[in-house]
């Protein structure tokens, strides 16, 4: 056996692309790959799994970047697979530049840089793709291998949920599978046997990676944040308010915010999230009042407080939307609060980032109960030449009390033909008349506006109150989760002797909607049951709807424990975990003093390794990643016989020969057992040339 080593198979991963690879071999426990990978020759076997873990990296990118690069990415993609399977050669890199400079170009004219997440982003996405056509040597390959790790992390830049991180842990484990492919040099594992070890070596990590993101100091700022672009808020309630505002919002399944309450939950009809209020209206649009600010503001509070925590989406503005009647002195970690005459919350600072807070909530009260008529002026004020028809049903319904005025406009409401719907016709200039003569259909917002524009012409005051209504309780975590088809309006009208008394329009046309929820209000023929995917209870079974609760509680525990996770709750905690332990400091330091000496004991009694010994183990696993493993209780003799049977080049084979040859004589001859220094150094001459 004689002749140069061939080189092995990972140190070559393009060469089998331009010529057909032998077929790879195979160990006793293999379990067979899939069928069409079965047929094809081990490199180019690898490489498909390689573009598959690589595609799966930037597929979740293509629904940010430009058009153009997911078309050219997949086209890349596909070039490089077909090249593979027909054993073509790889394209010359006169051919690569200049495509490659273009690109580059390309992203600078859709950016306008090359600097930032989004461009940079895009230019890696494209440097992938094109390094797959570019594996000439096995640098190459752990260049796509590690460049697709980096790429990996890009994904969190644009999202952070639960399913993004399950995607990248299963992305990560396929990854970790092709490069573990490309270390076996002849016979390889089977697929499910390199799945398994990839995760073996990712479980392997996951303890410390948990005890470094518990227990490393946090820095304030969101997870994966990058400086001027790593917010990623959505808008959702805004400061004013015209037909089809509400409804387009609750067409939106996206969570608001989430309550857990430390008392007990109130009833549906009680979950008024009160937000922003509007006075100003032009005939069309209200919008919020440049209000003074009062010092003699009354309030009367009845009862206790329902206590509840908070935990608030991002929504790039100021407002906060709480449980009515808010208390008074509400705190929000990181955040100035600010809060008006309306009994309305703000923060000083837009909300970028999701807020997690405790609130309290009183559910009777009076607010400016004594006020003077000339101090609600600003509450009547309606635009002149505006809607004359309802201005003459005011005039028809008004009673000599107030109280009785509003209810002869509900008993309208409910008597007549109006219909609740998310579609509404559209309205004319004179939005009201057309609304209450003409289409009588229509949202929560065209009820609460048409409801205090009748009250001003009653010279009632009253304003709009814009926020959510209801919420949908999760029984896995007892969360109740508030979402965008949550939005809601509704009104207030002031009597006197009782002040601002709150008065849901919307209520008398579709009861359900506050009592039980908004797809129950609506008809079945109003196609919200395509939107609302979360109401179960109405479309869902309960199996299904069991699922889903799990899955919003996971999301929000995602969200709590892993989104959230800032210095104040890391802070607190430790605190927690201190004080359920006791002195966990110290608890910590007895046991690692105990086990450092239970580790030194048992190597002060543990003899040194034998050193011919320790060279057959290194060669045994050595051969190990030919695929040739020695059995416990298999002798050197046998061993030779099963590796002269495996496929070797010449040269090898000697060496093979040789190195079990000098192991038996020095293990097993009569001579001393106690082999000489220059035996062993040449075991060890040996050993490199067996591999």
């Amino acid at each position: 056996m004689s002749g140069a080593p061939q080189p092995s198979p990972q140190a070559r991963p393009a060469a089998a692309d331009a010529t057909a690879a032998q077929p790879r071999g195979r160990s006793a426990a293999d379990g067979g790959y899939l069928r069409l990978l079965r047929s094809l020759p081990r490199d180019k076997a690898d490489t498909l799994l390689l573009l598959l873990a690589a595609l799966l990296v930037l597929a979740p990118h293509a629904e940010h970047l430009p058009l153009w690069i997911s078309l050219m990415v997949g086209a890349t993609f596909a070039w490089r697979a077909a090249l593979t399977l027909r054993g073509r050669r790889l394209p010359p890199l006169w051919l690569l530049l200049p495509v490659s400079l273009a690109a580059m170009a390309g992203v600078y004219y859709s950016y306008h840089t090359l600097l930032g997440r989004d461009a940079g982003v895009a230019m890696l996405a494209l440097l992938l793709a094109f390094k797959l056509l570019e594996m000439h040597a096995r640098r190459d390959l752990y260049v796509v291998i590690f460049l697709s790790y980096f790429v990996l992390l890009t994904n969190f830049f644009y999202s952070q949920t639960l399913l993004t991180g399950v995607l990248m842990v299963a992305t990560l484990l396929l990854l970790l599978t092709a490069q573990l492919s490309f270390q076996f040099s002849a016979a390889v594992p089977s697929l499910a046997l390199r799945l398994r070890i990839a995760a073996k070596i990712f479980a392997i990590g996951v303890p410390l990676s948990l005890l470094m993101f518990f227990g490393f100091p946090r820095i304030q700022g969101p997870l994966w944040g990058l400086p001027g672009d790593a917010h990623s808020a959505r808008s959702g309630m805004s400061d004013s308010m015209a037909p089809g505002n509400v409804s387009a919002l609750a067409m939106s399944n996206e969570v608001a915010f989430r309550a857990r309450f430390l008392d007990k939950v109130p009833a549906q009809p009680q979950l008024y999230w009160r937000g922003i209020v509007l006075g100003d209206y032009d005939g069309r649009t209200w919008r919020r009042m440049v209000y003074q600010y009062r010092e003699d503001l009354q309030i009367a509070v009845k009862g206790k407080p329902v206590r509840y925590r908070l935990t608030m989406e991002p929504t790039r503005q100021r407002w906060l939307f709480l449980l009515e009647l808010g208390g008074p002195d509400l705190s929000v970690p990181g955040h100035s609060i600010g809060a008006s005459d309306e009994l309305e919350f703000f923060t000083h600072a837009p909300i970028n980032e999701r807020l997690r807070f405790q609130a309290d909530a009183y559910l009777s009260f009076d607010v400016q109960a004594r006020d003077r008529p000339d101090q609600l002026n600003k509450w009547l004020q309606l635009p002149y030449g505006f809607n004359p028809r309802t201005l003459a049903l005011a005039a028809q319904l008004r009673r000599k009390d107030p109280a009785a005025s509003a209810q002869a406009v509900l008993t309208m409401f409910r008597q007549q033909p109006f219909r609740y719907t998310l579609d509404p016709p559209l309205l004319g200039r004179d939005a009201v008349d057309d609304f209450l003569f003409g289409t009588r259909a229509g949202f929560c917002e065209h009820y609460t506006s048409a409801f205090v524009v009748l009250m001003r012409a009653m010279h009632i005051p009253a304003r709009v109150i814009t926020g959510y209504q209801g919420g949908e309780m999760n029984p896995v975590d007892d969360y109740m989760t508030v979402r965008q088809s949550d939005a809601h309006a509704w009104a207030e009208i002031w009597l006197p002797g009782q002040g601002w008394r709150r008065i849901d329009p919307t209520a008398a046309v579709a009861p359900d909607r506050v009592a039980l929820n908004l797809a129950r209000a609506l008809p079945e023929s109003s196609g919200f049951s395509l939107v609302n995917l979360m109401d179960f209870e109405k479309s869902q079974p309960a199996w299904l709807a069991q699922l889903g609760f799990r899955w919003n509680a996971m999301n929000n525990a995602w969200n709590q424990w892993v989104l959230d996770y800032n210095p104040e709750k890391q802070r607190s905690f430790l605190e927690e975990l201190a004080d359920s332990f006791g002195n966990l400091r110290s608890l910590l330091g007895l046991a690692l003093c105990a086990a450092l000496l239970l580790l030194l004991r048992r190597q002060h009694g543990r003899s040194p390794p034998d050193p011919l010994d320790a060279l057959y183990l290194a060669f045994c696993r050595q051969q190990a990643r030919h695929g040739v493993l020695r059995a416990a209780d298999e002798g050197p003799a046998s061993f030779a016989a099963r590796l002269r049977a495996a496929p070797a080049s010449p040269a090898r084979a000697q060496a093979l020969e040789e190195f079990i040859r000098l192991y038996s004589a020095l293990k097993y001859g009569r001579a001393s057992p106690d082999p000489s220094r220059a035996s062993l150094r040449a075991l060890r001459k040996l050993l490199p040339l067996c591999r």
